[in-house]
């Protein structure tokens, strides 16, 4: 090539970084070294829409550019097809656009602090009945689950740190009646896929925090209620304890306050925090537990209980998605009342859990996260989610929503200016 060629080359290659999005990072991030791939799910659901502004806006959106955002949240890494709470899942949340990455906080016998789910849920979301640390549990495995065999308790709390990290991650499913500790592990729904089990590795909350500075990310971890609430005051001497120790970590690893999001379903947690650190508890969020499918059921929050939340310093409030929406009988999507009372009272919303339901048959099949519409007379199929996330968006405010996959709302918010 000649030195006017290069010279052409050069120039081109200049304008091509002069026009990319620049993703900024805030205080205590490094820029993330990591490009946002959508990857071909967003487009897929997009060109299923049906006809209208919405998909016409989002057809609009296909060529980019495509950038993180905070209002997308990587709800356990990217938990759709990736094992939850693993390094890959962090990773591929990160990496799907994500500017916010989730670690649910639990603990082990030694007092570290891990990304888990629940206390007690490495049976089915790890290998543990097939090591050697199977015996160490709470209850092992021990056969086909039934009245001769219960079904196994492998607890965080039951292992060390050391024990713990040598755990390798899978997608949480089990087989109950598998004749084989191997056969228990299988049973991943058809709609996620085990194709990303095999490097999978679990993760220290220490170790979610410096993978989530690397790739450029915010911390949004959530203080799990303990499964046994009798260790918790072993190990740590309570659970006001067991909250200080999570804002130890974040500070001892120098984490900026206002790059995390502090969560839990516990009200005293957050109430801790906002008095006695309160610069991670000004933005903490306050988890809702409202649940009309178990009994006996958990109602929603008056607006007077709305009100006193903010009173006492909330400022953050995240029901599920379900819980924010309703279905007029025209079949359009709406903000329900209580969304509405939530907006009144003064909080904020962030709401749970996108893309965790298989939506193929719409949401008179995809169970609780879509309880708003349980004939599906708006969320048809899974394009349809869409029109539920603008209403999000648009007329509840939210200032941000957690997915399984963060791509598909990365590509709305980027498309939204979001």
């Amino acid at each position: 090539m000649t030195g006017k060629g290069l010279t052409k080359l050069f120039a081109a290659a200049l304008l091509l970084v002069a026009s990319a999005p620049v993703v900024r990072a805030s205080d205590g991030h490094r820029p993330s070294r990591e490009s946002v791939q959508l990857g071909p799910r967003p487009f897929y659901l997009v060109e299923g829409m049906d006809g209208g502004w919405l998909k016409d806006r989002l057809m609009q959106c296909q060529n980019g550019p495509f950038y993180r955002t905070d209002f997308s949240i990587g709800h356990r890494g990217g938990a759709l097809l990736f094992p939850e709470h693993s390094d890959v899942a962090y990773r591929g949340g990160a990496r799907m656009g994500a500017g916010i990455v989730e670690c649910d906080v639990t603990f082990t016998k030694d007092r570290n602090l891990v990304c888990r789910h629940d206390e007690c849920d490495l049976a089915t979301s790890t290998n543990i009945v097939t090591t050697p640390l199977n015996k160490k549990c709470t209850v092992p495995w021990t056969g086909p689950v039934g009245a001769d065999h219960p079904a196994p308790m492998c607890c965080t709390s039951d292992l060390t740190v050391q024990e713990f990290k040598s755990l390798s991650a899978k997608m949480d499913a089990s087989t109950p009646a598998a004749t084989t500790a191997e056969g228990f592990l299988a049973g991943t729904a058809s709609w996620r896929t085990d194709l990303y089990t095999g490097r999978a590795h679990v993760m220290t909350f220490r170790d979610s925090i410096e993978l989530n500075r690397d790739l450029g990310v915010k911390h949004t971890p959530e203080l799990k209620y303990p499964v046994h609430p009798e260790r918790v005051t072993a190990i740590f001497g309570g659970q006001e304890q067991y909250a200080q120790a999570f804002i130890d970590e974040l500070e001892s690893a120098g984490v900026h306050p206002g790059d995390v999001f502090a969560q839990s379903f516990n009200l005293p947690d957050i109430l801790y925090w906002i008095k006695n650190a309160s610069a991670f508890g000004k933005q903490a969020v306050y988890l809702d537990s409202i649940d009309s499918t178990v009994s006996p059921p958990i109602p929603r929050l008056s607006l007077a209980d709305l009100r006193e939340l903010r009173s006492q310093g909330v400022r953050i409030f995240a029901p599920p998605l379900w819980a924010l929406l309703s279905v007029t009988d025209a079949g359009e999507i709406v903000p329900s009342e209580y969304a509405r009372d939530i907006r009144q009272a003064g909080l904020d919303i962030i709401t749970w859990t996108f893309e965790r339901a298989d939506l193929r048959q719409g949401a008179s099949k995809a169970g609780w996260y879509y309880m708003f519409d349980p004939t599906g007379k708006a969320v048809k199929k899974d394009s349809d989610m869409y029109k539920a996330l603008d209403v999000l968006a648009r007329e509840v405010k939210i200032l941000g929503i957690f997915s399984d996959w963060p791509a598909t709302v990365t590509y709305y918010a980027n498309c939204m200016g979001l």
